[in-house]
């Protein structure tokens, strides 16, 4: 038992020993491995070395913010990668790391959005053929000058006449479409006094394109030319006069037309018209009722008479409607009526000029669809640009229903149009208030609306007619705020909303977008061309100053 006991006692000494015995061989082992390791890691000469060829191999290669080095294009600030735009046809295999813009990308290319990123398309007979955004091929552009109506209507011309769109500018008063439509190759009729007339009597092309119809189609072109002959005749009398000649009146021109179309040979002018009421042929006083005596005859025909009287004079006032048409319209060229000569000169004949100028570019337009639908000739499109709206709706009673005839006879497919105008109070400055809503009506029915800076007090005109959120109103108001003064040139910056655009199409939410210019349409998109120009005064003897 002793015993037992004793070597009972033993063993937890024995353990204890033999556990410190692998604990001293385990420290031996560990710091022969240390010593191992310390004998294999390189020297500081071979790390030294080894430092300069990995330095030496950077070299060749790039790093993660790009070529290291001075003036080798590293960048300390890591930029965010280009963004593509393409077709999911395209990418397809990108799918799952693309990301789908609002930004609508049909039509004519026009600009960046608001954060400059995304690229902007959009033209009313694109958003209308192809992409089915809009139920007509019709735009209203409205903003505060100076902000870029015509460049956007430009930008338009040269995009769909790329795309064999003809654009047709209708009256430019100012010029502001002359160059653009010189530059794509055009045709340029400039009206004024001693450069050109335009006769509202002249059936234009639908004389000639009559006698390649038959049948249904040649009927349809000459009532059309008697029609617009009819509404263009009405409307030059509303001018003249100031207010709109009566329903005997036009029944008395309706009989004049006819017989000038039975008897006149070739195109008759304001002159013949006039001669046919002296004549007084039997047919014209059954119209006139003057029951068999000449004299009541005389007496109900005077006031038509002796306002034809002006409208024939070719050297009066009116004088540009009394010849002969100076340049008939060619249906297969784009171009432009230029009256920047009858500029701020006459109001009412700048007005009736516009009107002929519409007059007898839808009547050209309407023949051309006609010769297509026949199969005579190919089909056209045309892009047409009524400029300068407000100047028209303004000439006098009446002038609202004549240019929504104007515009409302042309029912064929093919032809696109922008009107262009300041602001809303443009149209609300009428004497009538049904005029008031008729021309309202213009930006309520066109298919998209674009805005540039509009004032504040043109909102509640404008949310009648636009639904706009309050952001939008609030941007449109920002665009007319003017430029900062530069101290260090003298000269002022542009202003914030120069070539920014809402584009509206119903309650949709619109989108805004920049028209940039490149360096091609710089020099066609300047309307201060006569402030770049140094006076010639005072400049080494020209001028009168100089020649003193």
């Amino acid at each position: 038992m002793t015993r037992r006991a004793a070597k009972t006692g033993a063993e937890p000494i024995a353990e204890e020993l033999v556990s410190l015995r692998r604990t001293v061989e385990t420290r031996k082992a560990r710091k022969a491995r240390q010593r191992q390791e310390q004998d294999a890691r390189p020297s500081r000469a071979e790390r030294k070395q080894e430092k300069a060829e990995l330095r030496e191999e950077m070299r060749h290669r790039p790093g993660p913010r790009g070529w290291r080095g001075p003036g080798n294009g590293s960048s300390v600030v890591l930029q965010d990668p280009p963004q593509w735009r393409s077709s999911t046809a395209q990418t397809c295999g990108l799918w799952p790391w693309s990301a789908a813009s609002g930004a609508p990308t049909v039509g004519v290319p026009l600009g960046t959005g608001r954060n400059g990123s995304a690229a902007v398309c959009g033209d009313p007979i694109s958003w209308f053929q192809r992409a089915k955004l809009i139920s007509n091929p019709s735009a209203f552009i409205l903003g505060v000058p100076g902000l870029g109506k015509s460049t956007l209507a430009r930008r338009w011309a040269v995009g769909l006449a790329a795309r064999g769109v003809l654009p047709v500018a209708l009256g430019d008063l100012k010029p502001d479409h002359v160059d653009i439509i010189e530059r794509i190759g055009g045709q340029v009729i400039k009206l004024g006094p001693g450069l050109g007339a335009i006769n509202v009597l002249d059936p234009g092309e639908a004389s000639a394109a009559s006698r390649l119809l038959s049948g249904s189609a040649r009927e349809v072109i000459l009532a059309d030319s008697r029609a617009r002959r009819r509404t263009m005749l009405e409307a030059l009398l509303t001018i003249v006069r100031h207010s709109e000649p009566s329903d005997h009146e036009m029944n008395l021109v309706d009989e004049v037309l006819r017989l000038l179309d039975e008897r006149h040979n070739g195109v008759p002018v304001m002159g013949d018209m006039l001669q046919v009421i002296k004549e007084a042929p039997e047919t014209l006083r059954a119209v006139a009722v003057d029951r068999g005596r000449l004299d009541t005859y005389y007496e109900r025909v005077d006031d038509l008479e002796r306002s034809l009287v002006g409208l024939a004079n070719p050297d009066g006032r009116w004088g540009i409607f009394g010849r002969q048409t100076s340049v008939p319209m060619r249906r297969d060229r784009p171009c432009v009526y230029d009256v920047s000569s009858l500029y701020q000169k006459d109001d009412s004949v700048e007005a009736a000029a516009l009107l002929a100028c519409w007059s007898s570019g839808f009547a050209t337009i309407n023949v051309a669809n006609e010769l297509a639908a026949a199969g005579v000739e190919p089909q056209r499109h045309y892009f047409i640009i009524l400029d300068e709206l407000w100047k028209a709706i303004r000439s006098g009673k009446g002038m609202v229903d004549r240019i929504d005839g104007l515009t409302r006879l042309n029912r064929n497919i093919g032809v696109g149009q922008v009107m262009i105008s300041h602001t809303m109070a443009d149209l609300e400055a009428l004497a009538d208030p049904e005029d008031v809503k008729k021309a309202k009506g213009f930006v309520e029915r066109a298919g998209m609306v674009c805005l540039a800076g509009l004032p504040s007090a043109e909102m509640p005109l404008l949310s009648t007619a636009v639904a706009l959120s309050d952001v939008e109103k609030r941007t449109l108001v920002e665009w007319t705020a003017p430029g900062a003064w530069d101290a260090e040139t003298g000269e002022e910056t542009d202003p914030p909303g120069r070539g920014w655009f809402l584009l509206k199409v119903g309650h949709r939410p619109g989108v805004p977008v920049r028209v940039g210019l490149t360096d091609a349409e710089r020099g066609v998109n300047d309307t201060n061309k006569k402030w770049h120009e140094q006076s010639r005064i005072g400049q080494g003897g020209q001028g009168q100053e100089g020649a003193a």
